[in-house]
């Protein structure tokens, strides 16, 4: 099983913010009712810009059972972030998760 399903860390943790040509109304994915356009370059993930970010996107528990509502359309911070990278292991610690093993 894919480490991050037992996760979700990440999705609760950074703000995720992306080309507005993600967007499906300018041609991207992205489903538009889930990002915020910032201004004429960037959009911004639902729920990613509080003090306690967690993505709109995000279905479970954290650290028990997650699943992204838009994994096929996620923006490009959300594929770039690998599971067990910096990152990752960053945002395990923030939610007191382990890091994951090698």
């Amino acid at each position: 099983m894919n480490p991050c399903q037992s996760c979700g860390a990440c999705c609760a943790c950074y703000r995720v913010d992306f080309s507005i040509h993600e967007l499906q109304e300018h041609g991207g994915t992205v489903p538009d009712g889930l990002a915020v356009e910032l201004n004429d370059s960037l959009a911004r993930l639902r729920g990613t810009d509080y003090a306690s970010p967690r993505c709109a996107a995000l279905g479970g528990r954290i650290g028990e059972s997650v699943a992204c509502g838009i994994y096929e359309w996620r923006p490009g911070p959300c594929h770039e972030l690998e599971a067990g990278s910096d990152a990752c292991q960053r945002a395990r610690a923030r939610h007191g998760l382990a890091p994951l093993a090698d």
